[in-house]
Parts: C-alpha cells; structure tokens; sequence
C-alpha cells in the first residue's frame, strides 16, 4: 500500500467519524444545520474513498479485493454510496444515524486487518469475477440500507404500540415510507445477488473446473439467496408487509455479515480470499 493510499484511507475514516457524530448529534437535536454538515462530512468521505479505491485500481490494475483491508474498504464504500442515492429517493433524515455508523465499523475493521496480499493477481483478472464481485457488493450494500430500514421500523412499531412517543418516535419517519424502503431495497437488490452469484458459478467454473464446489461460502451465498427470495416472493404474492418483512431484512443482513466476515477471516474458503 503506498503512502497515499494509506493518506486517502485515514482521511475517509476521519471524514465518515465526523459525518456519523453529526448524524447521531441530529437525534438529538434535530437541527437542518446539523444534518446538511453531517451529510457534507459524508459525501467528502466518500468522494475521498472514491480517490483512494480509483489510485488502488490504477496502481494494481485489479479490482479492489487483493486484500483483507481493500475487501473491507469496498463494502464500506458501497454502503455510503448507495446510502447516498437512496436519499435522494426517500429523504429519510434519520437514515444516516444508522447507516453511517456502520459503514465506519467496516472501514475501521478493514484498516485493522492485515495488508499482505492473499490473493493471486492471476485469479482477479476475470469478466466474471468483476462482474461478480460488483453485483454482491452493490446488492449486500443496498441490503444493509434494507436492515437499518428494518430495525428503525422496529423501533417505531414498539413505540407506537406501547404508546410511548418519545424523542426517537418523533425522529422516525412512518413506518409506510419505512415499508416502501424496505420494498424498494429488496427489489433492487435481489437481481443483484442473483446475477452476482451466477456469475460467481461461471467463474467458477472456469478457474476451478466445478461450478459447485460445496465451497463454505458458496453454501452460506446461496442460503442468504433463499433468505431474500423468500422475503421477495412473500411480498409480492402473498402480501407480506411491515413486520414481518422487516424482521427478514434484518434476518438477511445478519446472514450476509456471517457470509462476508466469517468466509473472509474464519472459514477455509475458496473466498478467504479466492486463494488457490
């Protein structure tokens, strides 16, 4: 890594802490002032994350995943920026509170991780696995906009429930925009995954001569497959809404950290990371 990568990572990191202490301050004080700077802190973040991923791209000429750090730093920057266009979409405002302290947790994580390249340059020049690589990350990015979706809309229902309309109730948008979100979400990012993971068995296929390899992370992408085409299927034929479609968002999230971390940092995989 070189001296300016390691600059423009630092400086994202800063950038992200700033922006996420103004979102969490605008729950408390839910100020307009206080949520514009919050949001310029995060879109300077990422403009400078943008500078930092590109100066990787072009230094190695591989997608950004030759790394533990880099693996980490890509899903951190997919997050803010779909946090980013979906705001334009739905203005929730409370929305950065939930989203941005996660994309920080994962940058931070990828900077603690070790810099030593584990996979082979070889293996990463692939169609299939840039494409492959990109649907997951946007798709998984998008679902994690789903599960704070999710759990505010949790939030919200309890509060209403109990009858208890304190500061956070008043902070919370109506749990129909949380619904749309929610809906949007999983009809976005469904197609992703699935073109992510079709691709992923080509590639496969074409580097490992199996398209199946009963590799761990394999059996766990396909199970968070089956999470979200079930919560998708039940929305759109049966009906499901509220509840219980947050519930499986926030199901689904929780398998996708178990996939991403646990096949990157504890599982023999073929993905800890596309080592042959």
């Amino acid at each position: 890594m070189t001296n300016s990568v390691i600059l423009l990572t630092f400086l994202a990191v800063l950038l992200y802490a700033i922006g996420t202490v103004g979102y969490l301050i605008y729950v408390v004080r839910p100020l307009t002032t206080v949520h514009r700077a919050a949001t310029i802190f995060l879109l300077l973040g990422f403009a400078v994350h943008s500078i930092e991923l590109f100066l990787t791209v072009s230094q190695t000429g591989l997608m950004p995943v030759s790394t533990l750090q880099q693996t980490f730093s890509l899903f951190s920057w997919a997050i803010v920026g779909s946090y980013l266009l979906f705001q334009l979409r739905f203005s929730i405002m409370i929305l950065g509170s939930f989203v941005s302290p996660l994309a920080v947790i994962f940058l931070l994580i990828g900077s603690a991780l070790p810099t030593h390249i584990v996979a082979s340059g070889k293996l990463l020049k692939s169609f299939w696995l840039t494409l492959h690589i990109s649907a997951m990350f946007v798709g998984n990015a998008i679902f994690a906009l789903a599960f704070c979706g999710g759990i505010m809309y949790l939030l919200q229902e309890h509060q209403i429930k109990k009858k208890r309309f304190g500061l956070l109730y008043r902070r919370l948008p109506s749990l129909q925009l949380l619904d749309s979100l929610n809906h949007v979400c999983v009809t976005l990012g469904f197609p992703l995954i699935t073109i992510g993971l079709i691709s992923g068995f080509v590639y496969a296929g074409a580097v490992w001569r199996s398209y199946w390899n009963w590799d761990p992370k394999e059996i766990l992408s396909v199970i968070t497959w089956l999470i979200y085409a079930v919560l998708l299927h039940e929305r759109l034929a049966v009906g499901w809404r509220g509840r219980r479609a947050a519930i499986m968002a926030i199901v689904g999230f929780s398998a996708i950290l178990i996939t991403f971390v646990g096949a990157n940092l504890g599982l023999k995989s073929h993905h800890s990371f596309l080592v042959d």
